[in-house]
């Protein structure tokens, strides 16, 4: 039968309740009870003496019970026993060996005393067990006993009314009371501790249902000092033999060292995690922001139930902060706010992004200031005046509940950048200086971070402007032509990219049209994209075709330290009314003529500038009054999730549809369509129209006609279509010579080349060009 299966518990002797169920001590021993009457002779036999000396009554009655049980060399000493017991004096116990039934001779423990009937005769009671069993026992009452007194667990039997019935010494140094302070009470009642009512509770259930509770880990009474005690408690329903119930035994273990240090052992480990995930979840960008705010969640809420991440704002000013300033108030900017849970002390910190000024009597002042972190392990009113910003937000963080505080330096390259604010509130544990160790930890990682992403804003700022000085500043008088144009750099997270554009007038009232895209980000891309749009400029002042201009910033760029571009360049003659356009590796201009529909153009892409011997291509297009050309960088049609068809046709439709608007909405409603917050490069754009032909300076009466006989072309026009073709041939030869000859002699190739870029120079003159070197 199961524990759970048993029967429960019966009255109890002890309240003079009527007991029915058998079992006991009694029934364990076996004891048996023979009479004799003053003959010596059998007259009573109960059944436990069949089981022990295997004699039924039948043949035990009336025969002489030392002849029938005793061995004839004992019987002289069982009769003087027997006499002396019945003649009065007094009764006698003890090991005697009997005969069995079966021949066996077994010890048998005896009680024997003397009764008397009320007529006065004299008979003979003996009480009768095994001896093995009596020793059986015997040994376990004594072991029982040795344990109980002397073990180092604490140990206690509680009845059926679960009252204390017996504690043992140890049980007394565990909770501090002793024997006579639990006897008699429930658990409740003797031992005050924050978990009495779960105990009971447990208690109850494992005498209802006999199943026991094991190691369950209980807070103990306050140690002196007002530490918590903490114990392991296991449980177990007390039966009888006869599986009577009859109270509840309890062990009880003082665990508190061991929950400590694995309390402990278990911050530490949760330390080392935080530490971590610092590395792997701070810093993973290098906006300033963002990384802020991945502190802030950092340590909310497994660290701290409110964190604010402060930056001093003269840090935030320039690359180059002085030295943190020992004392005087200090200008704070809040980056980022965070709370485990809605809490007024969310009001009580300072709005992100907005400047808070704090006295010199501030704690976050100090620790600023000091560069050392500021503890407070349970903060008073005293305290919260000097940690809010005013007394409306000490009121906040009053009724918000909080009672610890923490303010460590975000120090980087040592220089103080701003201070981690932490604050608990329903996290009960005050900080200690095991977490003003973590959080320095902490902070020490962000504040590199921090650093890093202050130098990225600052350098991205100053590529920045570097980039915008270096374009066009206002729109210039161009003949038979107006232009819009935008730059707009990449998201705050991306560097600045080299994408430039122009619109530059040239002589004869032609206008060169120029787009490009140094490759790269940052400084140097802006600062090669500088170079580079010079050099387009002063080649566009030599009237040379497109696609000798790129011809000669090809060599251009391949001199400048590992760079590389992309380009596009477009003239326009407003008397011939056409367009001469080449590509070097650039994304491909839309010509929209007046009523018709957007059209990519099909040109030779060429390759990017600098990569050196392929040559460029000039085409021609006709470009009438109200024409528009688009001229764009790849930002605006290049994204990571959509095909670039379907990014150049969106382009295509959205100029279908601003046919009629001005450029300047026309740049816009591109760049707003086109263009996301979290776009990954930047985009330079150029927007061309042709006026009409009195605005071109065509000749009054003039017809399209007379300009496309025109367009056939006059000395002017052929020379440079003959020194751009004789460029180009010699450009493919040489990318010819190159590609074929990869294990030629390199002195010759250069001497080629050299010849080649000779001729070209020649036949420039020759035309009427003035060609420089770019």
């Amino acid at each position: 039968m199961s524990a759970a299966a048993l029967p429960p518990a019966g009255p109890d002797p002890a309240n003079g309740e009527l007991a029915v169920e058998p079992g006991g001590l009694l029934d364990v021993l076996g004891v048996a009870a023979v009479v004799l009457d003053a003959t010596g002779r059998i007259v009573l036999w109960s059944p436990q003496a069949e089981a022990i000396f295997g004699y039924t009554a039948q043949e035990a009655l009336g025969h002489p019970a030392a002849r029938l049980l005793v061995e004839e060399r004992h019987r002289d000493r069982v009769l003087t026993l027997f006499e002396r017991v019945m003649a009065g004096g007094g009764a006698w116990a003890g090991v005697f060996p009997v005969r069995h039934k079966d021949g066996r001779t077994i010890p048998v423990e005896f009680r024997n005393t003397r009764l008397l009937d009320f007529q006065g005769h004299r008979y003979a009671l003996g009480l009768a067990t095994d001896g093995a069993t009596v020793r059986r026992v015997e040994q376990d009452l004594a072991l029982s006993s040795r344990l109980v007194a002397h073990s180092p667990i604490g140990l206690a039997v509680l009845d059926l009314d679960l009252r204390f019935v017996l504690v043992n010494p140890a049980l007394e140094r565990i909770d501090g009371r002793g024997a006579a302070d639990h006897l008699g009470r429930t658990f409740r009642q003797a031992v005050p501790t924050p978990d009495a009512e779960v105990v009971e509770s447990a208690l109850r259930e494992v005498l209802e249902t006999g199943v026991p509770v094991l190691s369950r880990s209980v807070q103990g009474p306050l140690r002196p000092g007002g530490r918590q005690q903490v114990w392991s408690m296991s449980l177990y329903r007390l039966e009888t033999t006869a599986q009577r119930v009859v109270g509840v035994a309890a062990s009880v273990v003082d665990i508190t060292d061991q929950h400590h240090a694995a309390r402990a052992a278990a911050r530490a480990r949760r330390r080392l995690a935080v530490i971590a995930d610092a590395s792997e979840r701070v810093g993973t960008t290098l906006d300033l922001d963002l990384t802020a705010h991945e502190l802030a969640d950092l340590v909310v809420p497994e660290f701290a139930d409110i964190a604010a991440v402060d930056v001093l704002e003269d840090i935030l000013a320039g690359p180059h902060p002085g030295g943190t300033r020992a004392s005087g108030p200090a200008v704070f900017r809040a980056l980022a706010v965070k709370a485990a849970y809605p809490t007024p002390a969310q009001e009580a910190a300072d709005p992100v992004g907005e400047p808070a000024r704090y006295g010199a009597e501030r704690l976050v002042t100090q620790c600023a200031r000091t560069g050392r972190p500021v503890l407070v392990e349970r903060v008073t009113d005293d305290d919260m005046s000097r940690i809010a910003r005013d007394d409306s937000a000490a009121r906040l963080l009053r009724q918000a509940g909080v009672h610890s505080y923490l303010a460590v330096p975000l120090r980087a390259r040592g220089v103080v950048l701003g201070v981690l604010d932490l604050k608990r509130a329903r996290n009960s544990l005050p900080f200690d200086r095991d977490d003003v160790l973590l959080a320095g930890e902490l902070a020490a990682r962000a504040a590199v971070a921090i650093d890093n992403a202050r130098w990225y804003r600052h350098q991205s700022q100053a590529a920045l402007a570097l980039q915008r000085h270096l374009l066009p500043h206002g729109p210039a008088r161009l003949d038979g032509l107006e232009a819009a144009y935008r730059y707009q750099p990449a998201s705050a997270a991306v560097e600045v990219g080299g994408d430039w554009f122009d619109a530059i007038p040239l002589p004869g009232g032609e206008t060169a049209l120029v787009v490009g895209d140094v490759m790269g980000s940052g400084i140097n891309a802006a600062a090669t994209m500088g170079q580079v749009r010079t050099a387009a400029r002063t080649l566009a002042a030599l009237g040379l075709p497109p696609a000798v201009v790129l011809t000669h910033l090809d060599r251009t760029v391949a001199g400048l330290d590992e760079a590389m571009a992309t380009c596009v360049y477009a003239v326009y003659d407003p008397r011939r009314r056409i367009c001469r356009v080449a590509v070097a590796g650039h994304p491909p201009p839309v010509h929209v003529p007046a009523g018709r529909a957007p059209r990519l153009l099909d040109l030779p892409t060429g390759a990017p500038l600098g990569v050196g011997g392929v040559p460029f291509e000039t085409r021609e297009i006709p470009f009438d009054p109200g024409d528009e050309l688009v001229l764009y960088t790849d930002g605006l049609v290049e994204t990571r999730d959509q095909d670039i068809d379907v990014r150049l046709a969106a382009l295509t439709d959205l100029l279908a549809l601003s046919s009629s608007l001005p450029l300047e909405q026309t740049c816009d409603l591109l760049l707003g369509a086109l263009r996301g917050p979290d776009d990954h490069d930047d985009v330079a754009l150029l927007i061309a129209r042709a006026h009409g032909p009195s605005e071109a300076g065509a000749e009054p009466g003039g017809s399209w006609e007379a300009d496309r006989r025109e367009r056939a072309g006059g000395p002017e026009d052929r020379t440079a279509d003959r020194a751009e073709s004789r460029t180009k041939d010699r450009t493919k030869d040489r990318a010819e010579s190159r590609t074929g000859n990869p294990s030629g002699n390199r002195t010759r190739n250069r001497t080629d080349f050299r010849r080649a870029e000779g001729a070209a120079e020649a036949d420039g003159r020759a035309d009427g060009h003035e060609e420089g070197a770019p």
